[in-house]
């Protein structure tokens, strides 16, 4: 399967502005699926059962669980084992992690129709995949050129990103002397967060900070998990942990809410941090809502009790007053945040709120 999966690679980089299946419709079908940035899951899907197709013609390819039958594919083991490499190695624009692990796929176990995704959104573009997948069962034969399709839209949809990124990166000043004071890198992360799908960022955020001070602090965060990964999957114990210089073991925790904090929360940590081997010294949640004065105070009476200082802090507070603590290096912090916006996979931060932080920092850094 790896050498098909190669060789459509090699037909769709050599001209990818060839239309490779001649139906108009299912061109526009496969377009849309790819552009489309509310949902990336449909487009593994379908790389995953064309593959399928092309191997083994007498799949369907609306049967992806191998307990269906003898028409059926292991649709989940093609997309992490085949699919996922695939796309890491040539970076396209998808999910990083494999379709059968979103809310649309993730509670299905028979064959897919329209009906299997009524409250998926946007709606549109299971509607599409599924049209797609009917037309392959009765054309066979066309797997190959819809997959060849697909990844030539995705390579073109790469380069068009990329070539967008490097001229706003092009228009942001490298000159000292249009550094952003901290009060106006606060102002325009206000405005990043106030985007749509911002929810990743107040960790980008901390991270960045730690990130620009490194060499003082001798503090270092561990490696991130996926933006949508649980805790009790991963083992970690927040969303960041910090570490000192050439020690493993957590010393501060961070735990990140989009949302107001609850006494409840509260309590959810306390339980948490108990059941430790190792307790950190600080667990800190960052919010972006405002803070009861009653859960500052709860969280405040558990550190005679648990040894472990918990405190709720306001995300941009928290970051000002870094910014100012750290004044000389606020320009490192905002090119480290920069950096991380850019590398998060597009399930966690989008190419929009990608391309909207370059082009606010463009606009912050014009002087009159």
């Amino acid at each position: 399967m790896e050498k098909i999966l190669e060789k459509a690679y090699q037909h769709a980089s050599k001209q990818p502005n060839k239309q490779f299946v001649t139906n108009s419709k299912m061109n526009a079908l496969i377009d849309s699926i790819c552009k489309c940035e509310g949902s990336k899951a449909p487009i593994r899907y379908l790389m995953s059962a064309m593959l399928a197709k092309i191997y083994n013609k007498s799949i369907d390819t609306r049967q992806p669980y191998p307990k269906l039958g003898n028409r059926s594919f292991a649709g989940r083991t093609i997309d992490e084992n085949i699919i996922q490499r695939f796309i890491h190695r040539y970076q396209l624009p998808c999910n990083d992690t494999t379709a059968f692990l979103t809310p649309a796929f993730r509670t299905l176990e028979t064959a897919i129709t329209k009906s299997s995704f009524e409250k998926c959104r946007p709606a549109f573009v299971y509607n599409n995949m599924m049209d797609i997948l009917d037309y392959v069962e009765m054309h066979p034969t066309t797997a190959i050129s819809i997959l060849t399709q697909i990844i030539a839209d995705l390579i073109l949809i790469k380069q068009a990103t990329e070539n967008r990124v490097a001229q706003l990166i092009e228009g942001i000043s490298s000159d000292q002397e249009s550094a952003l004071s901290s009060e106006e890198i606060t102002t325009l992360l206000q405005q990043h967060l106030k985007c749509r799908g911002s929810s990743r960022l107040p960790v980008l955020m901390v991270v960045a900070a730690y990130q620009a001070v490194q060499h003082l602090t001798k503090e270092n965060h561990k490696p991130l998990f996926a933006h949508n990964a649980a805790d009790s999957q991963t083992g970690a114990i927040g969303d960041i942990e910090i570490m000192l210089q050439g020690d493993d073991a957590t010393v501060t925790c961070y735990e990140m809410k989009k949302k107001r904090v609850s006494t409840d929360d509260i309590y959810v940590c306390v339980e948490k941090i108990v059941k430790l081997p190792q307790r950190p010294d600080n667990y800190i949640i960052i919010t972006t809502e405002r803070i009861d004065e009653e859960v500052k105070e709860l969280a405040t009476s558990f550190y005679n009790k648990i040894e472990v200082e918990i405190a709720v802090l306001d995300c941009l507070g928290f970051i000002n007053h870094f910014l100012h603590f750290f004044h000389r290096y606020r320009t490192s912090f905002l090119d480290h945040y920069q950096q991380l916006v850019l590398d998060e996979p597009t399930s966690a931060v989008s190419q929009p709120l990608k391309e909207a932080f370059l082009s606010l920092r463009r606009v912050a850094e014009i002087r009159e």
